[in-house]
């Protein structure tokens, strides 16, 4: 049987919803003042950009778990660009992951985010679909 994800979405009044996730914590996702809302919320497209680089980093902490690397800090940022017509979508994403360290071992890292980029990160698979994805790596030497 296929593994499947269930949330649910509550209306909490003007442009704002509470989402559940199947880990049972819960967010808000809200529009921005411009667009009727609070803006005191997340933002569903950032959602989308959030949802790949997490999937991504978490698999390359767990492949940095496994390989013993030291990293004193890893973090992945992203710029999504959106189509000008609408409905818009996000055409280009361009993925930086910085790793932070004293002899950061860069071969092993990179092969890390290869691995996640090319082979385990589902996110990324389905963002291939509709948006041109650019990788790129940082090595910070402390």
């Amino acid at each position: 049987m296929a593994a499947t994800n269930e949330i649910s979405l509550r209306w909490l009044g003007n442009m704002a919803f509470e989402s559940t996730n199947p880990s049972g914590k819960t967010f808000r996702i809200d529009a921005s003042p411009e667009d009727g809302g609070e803006g005191d919320g997340l933002r569903p497209k950032a959602l989308m950009l959030s949802s790949l680089a997490g999937c991504s980093a978490l698999d390359i902490a767990s492949m940095i778990r496994k390989m013993k690397l030291e990293v004193s800090d890893f973090r992945v940022e992203l710029t999504g660009t959106l189509s000008e017509s609408q409905p818009q979508t996000y055409t280009h994403v361009r993925v930086a992951y910085h790793f932070a360290g004293v002899d950061l071992n860069e071969a092993k890292l990179q092969r890390a985010v290869n691995l996640s980029v090319e082979k385990y990160c589902g996110v990324i698979r389905m963002f291939r679909d509709f948006a041109e994805l650019e990788f790129e790596t940082y090595f910070h030497q402390e």
